[in-house]
């Protein structure tokens, strides 16, 4: 018979994904390549940019962390798209299929949600803040990444469509430092500001996308996945599809009509690179 009757069997990933050895490397590839953009991003911002170096120091930290947010936003959404367009292991089988690249994205994925919490826990001891919310969202990401390296048996079609959700993050990155700039008045923000509203308007459709793909593959889930895991997924995905993106889309919209930085305190859009300070509203920072 044709190949197009009998479809070639799964490939396998090399072993070396199975070592620890590997897996640990790859993971303080991630960890930290990382961390080198986030100094990559100060370093130049410090000796180029006169906006940055008027920002108070969480200011600073929130710029570096959106400009190394941005670079794995890229990451994520060219593995996510090939795991929705390519024909390979893992979308032939969604649930045990696995990847070398597969395995590589979620091993430096790991890294970087490692790095993500590291900077929110060190930020909050330095800053003396907190921000629940955005600790519950890093707890998520870190967990259910590290239960992927753990529970080796799993596929990757999920984790890599998940990390599809970070499309929106270059453009967030960019929207934040041209509002700091004062250029938020103009025609490129504003174009930016809605293809950014469009990114988070296909991650409200790709949730839904993935609660179909779970709802069909119920049984292979309940079969194969550990219990903890499940309850991650599960949990992270009902807090993006009903609280978290819907908010999100909200505040974007929002933002295009009235360019704030409600990050900090809903400022008011500088006009010279410098924020007016005597608009300030009380508020607490929240990074999306």
């Amino acid at each position: 018979m044709s190949s197009e009757q009998h479809p070639s069997p799964l490939s396998q990933p090399s072993e070396e994904y199975f070592s620890w050895d590997c897996r640990l490397q790859l993971i303080g590839l991630g960890f930290g390549f990382y961390t080198a953009v986030f100094l990559f991003s100060h370093l130049v911002s410090a000796a180029l940019c006169r906006t940055y170096k008027s920002l108070p120091a969480k200011e600073k930290v929130f710029w570096n962390l959106a400009a190394t947010r941005a670079v794995f936003g890229i990451q994520s959404t060219a593995a996510g798209l090939r795991a929705l367009t390519e024909d390979s292991s893992i979308t032939r089988d969604k649930v045990r299929g696995q990847e070398d690249w597969s395995w590589f994205n979620v091993l430096t994925a790991t890294g970087f949600f490692a790095f993500e919490n590291v900077a929110l826990h060190a930020s909050s001891v330095v800053f003396w803040s907190f921000d629940l919310p955005l600790a519950t969202h890093h707890f998520f990401a870190l967990s259910g990444y590290v239960g992927a390296v753990v529970w080796d048996s799993l596929g990757h079609f999920l984790p890599m469509v998940t990390l599809l959700l970070e499309m929106s993050t270059p453009f967030t990155c960019i929207s934040w430092m041209l509002l700091k700039t004062g250029w938020a008045r103009t025609l490129f923000w504003r174009a930016n500001q809605w293809v950014m509203i469009h990114m988070f308007h296909c991650r409200m459709v790709l949730t839904y996308y993935m609660w179909w793909v779970t709802l069909t593959h119920r049984g292979e889930l309940w079969s194969h996945v550990p219990l903890p895991q499940l309850i991650l997924f599960f949990t992270g995905l009902a807090l993006l599809t009903f609280i978290i993106n819907p908010i999100w889309t909200h505040k974007k919209t929002l933002q295009l009509l009235n360019p704030v930085d409600w990050n900090f305190g809903n400022k008011a859009v500088p006009l010279n690179g410098t924020t007016d300070r005597q608009s300030e509203v009380p508020g607490k920072p929240h990074v999306s």
